[in-house]
């Protein structure tokens, strides 16, 4: 999440397009503090003047790609839902985002184009998933997560 949040950063600042931005995350020595510098610089850029109505390079959803800041934001709500449920699940966790934030998260996950996924891209392929899913469900489908998974032995 260190990257992501420097990611957003760069991007509300118009920085954001080069791919590097997205993949520097350095933790040094002090992980927890790295992360804690990345959330207050990027609860800074969203809160500058007209954020929300700039253009976000997300170069990691594919080349050229660019939103306006709300949809960004959205995005970044999106890496948090869903990060939350890959850790939850890998340490055996209870994840159980409030039903706001899987409707808010679903809307994201629908714009996330189908070109530019799959195997090194920051998206795996849709999955099947049944209509009647939980919505939690969809959304892990939407991005190539399947909501039964477990992780294997050590």
């Amino acid at each position: 999440m260190v990257s992501q949040n420097e990611g957003f950063t760069a991007s509300a600042r118009g920085a954001g397009e080069p791919w590097a931005v997205w993949r520097d995350g350095d933790l040094g020595d002090d992980p927890a503090g790295a992360y804690e510098a990345s959330v207050d610089e990027v609860t800074a850029a969203f809160a500058e003047d007209d954020a929300l109505e700039r253009r976000f390079a997300l170069p990691e959803v594919g080349e050229g790609f660019a939103v306006p800041g709300r949809t960004a934001i959205g995005f970044h709500l999106l890496d948090y839902v869903v990060h939350a449920w890959d850790i939850a699940v890998t340490i055996g966790a209870p994840c159980e985002p409030a039903d706001e934030l899987i409707t808010a998260a679903l809307r994201v996950a629908s714009l996330v184009p189908e070109e530019g996924r799959g195997a090194g891209a920051a998206f795996r392929r849709r999955i099947a998933v049944l209509d009647d899913a939980p919505p939690g469900d969809r959304l892990l489908a939407l991005l190539g997560r399947d909501a039964s998974w477990t992780p294997g032995p050590c």
